[in-house]
């Protein structure tokens, strides 16, 4: 998920039960959001985007980067899209390539491929009601193998 801003939804959890970890990407806005996440006792993987105040930047990494189930990740808060990378995520794509990259930022919920860095985008769009987007959204996706797979995008009315 990316850019709740501020905004508690109790379906966030009915839609991660199932899942291993929660990962948020950044512009959270209130930092109980976080604390009522990692409340679950999931692994959350979290970074702080632009809208996030000193209290997010103390307590989560600008960048996460980790491997799992085979898939290398980078998750930040801006980050663009295939076609349209700013000049620092390419030059940091070709030079430290990932399977899989998440960012938030735009509020558009996104998912694309770059054949030429063979790496997967994924935006989840905006958790919240702050911003230009007309539906609030989540992903949620597996891991498995070094591929991801089972794509959902989930619409919140």
């Amino acid at each position: 998920m990316s850019d709740p801003h501020g905004l508690w939804d109790d379906r966030y959890l009915k839609h991660f039960e199932a899942c291993d970890e929660i990962w948020l990407a950044g512009d959270v806005v209130d930092i109980s959001i976080c604390d009522r996440l990692e409340a679950t006792g999931k692994t959350c993987r979290i970074v702080w985007g632009n809208a996030d105040g000193q209290d997010m930047h103390l307590r989560y990494p600008k960048d996460q980067r980790f491997t799992l189930e085979g898939v290398s990740v980078w998750m930040t808060h801006i980050g663009g899209y295939p076609g349209k990378w700013p000049s620092n995520i390419l030059a940091e794509l070709r030079q430290h390539p990932v399977t899989l990259f998440v960012c938030g930022h735009s509020h558009i919920c996104r998912a694309m491929y770059d054949r030429h860095l063979a790496t997967l985008m994924l935006n989840p769009g905006a958790a919240g009601t702050f911003g230009p987007q007309v539906h609030r959204t989540l992903m949620r996706f597996a891991l498995d193998a070094g591929k991801v797979q089972d794509l959902e995008v989930i619409e919140l009315a």
